[in-house]
């Protein structure tokens, strides 16, 4: 592993504290499925696929990608790697280890699909993070991935007013002031989205799910655990269509489709 890798030591903090928050059984909804097959496109149903999962937290995707039937190798450079064992370990699929995303073992080999999600734009080098995983795509496989875009109305986003100061702050102190934030003000960021949709919930410094159909107790940790991801990670490093699409390009992939998505920006292409 290189010495890049404490970059990522407030997401094994926050997959230890909530190892099981976000996970579809625990949940008793499909949010994470939706979400996959949606941003990815891919069947139910994929025995005999090899799927590479790059940055894979406590495992609330590989939770589904196991459950296509599919061989999955789920890696991630942070400690959240015990707590997608802890979640998913009993799975015979399953091939679970720790790397960074710069330097992942060669000796894997290559996959018909190589899967992304919520992961490139907190890496120090998003562009070079993704070549890095179009070469464990075998020819004819594919790779989806998403991004933060970045936009004018993004960037106004509270958190890149705020992160400036609180990506300094010592995981364990930002976590508790976190949770006395939103506890404080979750109850007025669901009233104000009765009110006003989505523009009332970001009149808060807090991620809230009103749409969800969370029960309220299992939205606070939400809201818990992402506000933390909002403020706590070293990097956060938006892209734009444009720029995605050049990776794309540079990379080889054909059939490749840029576009927007439910977490930002959608890449898929396929390796020929």
């Amino acid at each position: 592993m290189n010495n890049t890798a404490n970059y990522t030591t407030s997401f094994g903090f926050q997959w230890l504290k909530h190892a099981k928050t976000q996970l579809d059984s625990f949940v008793g909804l499909p949010i994470s499925r939706k979400r996959l097959f949606l941003v990815t496109s891919w069947p139910e149903r994929m025995e005999g696929q090899r799927i590479l999962e790059a940055g894979s937290g406590a495992g609330r995707f590989t939770e589904v990608l196991l459950s296509t039937g599919a061989e999955v190798w789920s890696f991630d450079s942070s400690e959240a790697v015990e707590a997608n064992r802890a979640n998913n370990g009993h799975h015979k699929n399953l091939h679970l280890f720790r790397a960074d995303i710069f330097d992942i073992p060669k000796n894997i080999g290559t996959f018909d699909k190589v899967l992304c999600l919520g992961v490139i734009q907190h890496t120090p080098d998003p562009k070079r993070a993704f070549l890095e995983l179009t070469k464990f795509v075998k020819p004819g496989g594919e790779i989806v991935i998403d991004v933060y875009k970045k936009t004018i109305f993004s960037r106004l986003q509270w958190k890149y007013f705020l992160r400036p100061f609180t990506r300094w702050i010592p995981s364990r102190v930002l976590y508790l002031l976190v949770r006395a934030v939103v506890a404080l003000l979750l109850p007025f960021a669901v009233i104000a989205h009765k009110f006003l949709g989505s523009i009332g919930t970001r009149l808060f410094p807090i991620a809230s799910y009103p749409t969800l159909g969370l029960p309220y107790r299992i939205h606070k940790e939400w809201s818990v655990l992402d506000t933390f991801d909002m403020y706590s990670p070293r990097y956060d490093n938006p892209q734009t269509l444009r720029a995605v699409r050049k990776w794309f390009k540079q990379a080889g992939l054909k059939n490749a489709e840029v576009r927007y998505g439910p977490n930002g920006i959608i890449g898929r292409g396929r390796k020929s």
